[in-house]
């Protein structure tokens, strides 16, 4: 397993991952399951972060208790489809900060292409969570982490439900050091970049557009 990857390989993230992959499983079905399985992975994904210490006084005594170091982290989905693991992560970090990076790919050269991005003025110093349920040809990841390196966060961590090998070597040249969180690592990309086995476009079956 290469550096820096980490398949999250927990059963209950395994089994709503095939119920995704099904053909027949409708889009209420589809856009439920993205949002669990964003629940469970985060567990894994903020496995790491930096923890302090606090003074609290409990009902029984005054103690000193861990609590997360540092700014509110900053989820960012990568729209349209990173916006389907956006609701699971705010039930787990409700007072997350959320920026949002607009990447189309260009379906004739599969080139990324940025339309929109929206961020406070505080990513400097903050743990960013970059959200898209796939990481197929990985150019769309690429720029995002390119565009939010410039704000010059404490970390970066990327979330993926599907990867392809292709994507992940991709990635892993442009960035290297940026985690890479999935649940599963599938066989290969298509002619037309899309993963095999795969689920299908995440976007259109989140959001019924199929």
């Amino acid at each position: 397993m290469k550096k820096n990857f980490h398949l999250v390989r927990h059963p209950l993230v395994q089994h709503k991952l095939t119920l995704m992959r099904k053909k027949t499983t409708s889009v209420t079905e589809f856009r439920a399951l993205v949002s669990e399985v964003a629940m469970l992975m985060a567990y894994e994904v903020t496995r790491n972060l930096p923890m302090t210490t606090e003074s609290i006084v409990t009902p029984m005594e005054r103690m000193r208790a861990p609590v997360l170091k540092g700014e509110k982290m900053v989820l960012v989905p990568i729209l349209r489809a990173g916006m389907g693991l956006l609701d699971g992560m705010l039930q787990i970090f409700p007072s997350a900060r959320v920026a949002h990076i607009g990447i189309y790919r260009d379906e004739r050269t599969l080139e990324p292409v940025e339309y929109y991005f929206k961020a406070s003025k505080t990513l400097r110093g903050r743990d960013l969570i970059l959200l898209d349920p796939m990481l197929a040809t990985g150019n769309s990841a690429v720029a995002a982490v390119d565009r939010l390196k410039g704000a010059q966060p404490r970390s970066i961590r990327f979330m993926c439900l599907v990867a392809a090998p292709e994507g992940l070597s991709c990635f892993q040249k442009r960035h290297p050091e940026v985690a890479i969180y999935a649940a599963a690592l599938d066989k290969k990309l298509n002619s037309r970049g899309y993963i095999l086995p795969g689920l299908g476009d995440a976007g259109d079956r989140i959001f019924g557009t199929i």
